[in-house]
């Protein structure tokens, strides 16, 4: 069995020499390990990621597909391989184009990134759901929400007993028509965290990063994404923008929120490594007050 390692700048600087020449490791700068994958810059215009183990590979090369179907359907971008392959036996690897802009989380998303992001719930809508899951997408059936709002409430209290909650909040859990909301089965991003947005300097959209979480079920899963990333209140109004009802948005709301006090739960318990600085301002985000929110908590 081989020895589980990370990929060193040397190695990726020889698997992309072909399609970079001249390309030394010291022109190789990691990006940091995220999930399932190791990030590198190749330069200033490549990204090399490398899989880890067999899911993360067989998750990456499906990304490759999904982004050849759904690539001019968006209306924002979405990175391009330039080369792909194994870097080791088993292990996949790619090399995309760089996109422009910086992480969501570090630069607002303005009136003209709001359009992008409709236009990018409207693309995923389009999309077959068929041609999605013939690529190897998965099915992924709705989130229980009774269950979600359990472990919720009683996250909220462990949350609320270190002082990192404000309990003045909790009328905001549950959303009036979240847990009627139906809709038909869509593509679904399923990580749209800031982290995966790109924001170009004119406030455009400029890249969607990491689709390898990618399923085809709740699309309010994608807004509750936003709510997290941009906040309750753009995420509603990008939502509406979209097309989704009432009832789309208040589930959204009500899984991003459920999300972010169990995550930060888990955070406080040790259970999580996630950043703190990030869940605190996630759940702020989720948690502002929309005008789905009942009498006197969207004042």
């Amino acid at each position: 069995m081989m020895e589980e390692h990370l990929p060193d700048a040397a190695e990726v600087a020889r698997l992309v020499q072909d399609v970079v020449p001249g390309v030394h490791a010291a022109d190789i700068r990691p990006i940091g390990e995220g999930g399932d994958h190791a990030s590198w810059w190749v330069g200033p215009d490549h990204v090399a990621r490398c899989a880890l183990d067999s899911g993360g590979s067989e998750r990456l090369r499906r990304e490759l597909a999904l982004r050849e179907l759904i690539g001019d359907r968006l209306g924002v971008p979405v990175p391009q391989s330039v080369a792909n392959g194994n870097w080791a036996r088993g292990r996949a690897f790619t090399l995309d184009t760089r996109l422009d802009g910086v992480s969501a989380e570090q630069r607002p998303v303005p009136a003209a990134g709001e359009d992008d992001l409709a236009r990018l719930l409207v693309g995923l809508a389009q999309v077959p759901v068929a041609d999605a899951e013939a690529l190897g997408v998965p099915p992924e059936a709705p989130r229980n929400m009774p269950g979600l709002l359990r472990r919720a409430s009683a996250a909220a209290e462990a949350v609320a007993a270190r002082g990192e909650f404000d309990t003045a909040w909790l009328p905001r859990l549950r959303v009036r028509e979240a847990e009627e909301a139906t809709a038909p089965a869509s593509l679904v991003h399923n990580d749209l965290k800031g982290e995966h947005l790109l924001v170009a300097g004119d406030g455009r959209i400029s890249g969607v990063l990491d689709w390898t979480d990618a399923v085809t079920g709740d699309a309010a899963e994608d807004v509750a994404g936003l709510a997290i990333s941009v906040g309750a209140v753009a995420a509603v109004r990008i939502a509406t923008a979209a097309g989704f009802d009432r009832g789309a948005c208040a589930r959204a709301l009500q899984l991003a929120r459920c999300d972010t006090l169990t995550l930060l739960s888990d955070r406080l318990s040790g259970q999580d490594d996630s950043p703190l600085p990030l869940l605190r301002t996630q759940l702020r985000r989720a948690w502002e007050p929309t005008a789905l929110d009942g009498p006197g908590q969207h004042s």
